[in-house]
């Protein structure tokens, strides 16, 4: 039991900015735990969901605007600089090893601003499309669109792998497949909080794709995962997850 304390303490550090005690071998609990990763989805969700939980009360553009401050606000903006390295990276021409060095540069391109520009964007406008739903059923997608991007980190912690040395390797070099299929067990009580309707499943569809599509662009453009595409991926995952989430109650 200890031990999953101290791997909940290391989870809540690496993804969020909760005040949250540290002790030492939390890390190395958190690494070896990843059904953490959903279970941070959780308490993350329902926090960033207070805005859209007072949709009834407040203009739509204050609640778009509330949930993008409330998700930087509990996350932090360290994933978000995953987003900005991946923008840049896959703005330079050339091979493998120049995206890296790219990847690594801590100057700011007109890549990472685009890309930083389009998430937050897209965020923002997911927050206010979910305006046009009842707060419970928008409150649903929020906190499903925060485990699921978490389950699909840790899908790349289980089953990725990297020729970098650092976070990338860290994360991925922990533990096997098995560790994802208890992840996937701890977060499959979200496809519920959107009962009667299926919009869960479309949300967690939704994350899954955004997680994947930068895997498959660190892979094939990276030479696999570092800690910045752990980031990136979050944050892509997050924002696909609300679109998907709100189309899909839309066409139901």
């Amino acid at each position: 039991m200890n031990k999953w304390i101290s791997a909940l303490r290391g989870a809540f550090a690496f993804l969020t900015r909760l005040p949250v005690p540290q002790a030492e071998g939390d890390w190395d609990a958190f690494l070896s735990r990843p059904w953490t990763f959903p279970i941070v989805g959780y308490v993350v969700g329902w926090l960033v969901a207070i805005p859209v939980l007072l949709s009834g009360y407040l203009p739509a553009a204050a609640v778009a605007f509330g949930y993008l401050l409330a998700v930087y606000a509990v996350t932090g903006i360290h994933h978000l600089d995953g987003v900005a390295d991946l923008g840049d990276a896959l703005a330079v021409h050339g091979d493998v090893d120049r995206r890296r060095e790219a990847l690594k540069d801590t100057t700011t391109g007109v890549g990472a601003i685009l890309a930083v520009s389009l998430v937050a964007a897209g965020l923002a406008f997911g927050g206010l499309a979910l305006t046009e739903l009842d707060a419970l059923t928008a409150a649903g997608i929020v906190v499903v669109a925060e485990i699921s991007a978490k389950l699909g980190m840790a899908a790349m912690a289980c089953l990725g792998s990297t020729e970098y040395e650092g976070m990338g390797g860290t994360l991925t070099g922990a533990v096997g497949p098995l560790g994802f299929g208890i992840s996937l067990l701890v977060a499959l009580s979200m496809i519920g909080l959107t009962w009667p309707t299926p919009t869960a499943v479309a949300t967690v569809a939704g994350a899954l794709f955004g997680v994947g599509l930068a895997w498959f662009l660190a892979v094939r453009h990276l030479g696999g995962l570092n800690g910045d595409i752990f980031g990136a991926a979050n944050e892509i995952g997050r924002v696909a997850a609300i679109h998907a989430g709100v189309i899909a109650w839309m066409l139901l």
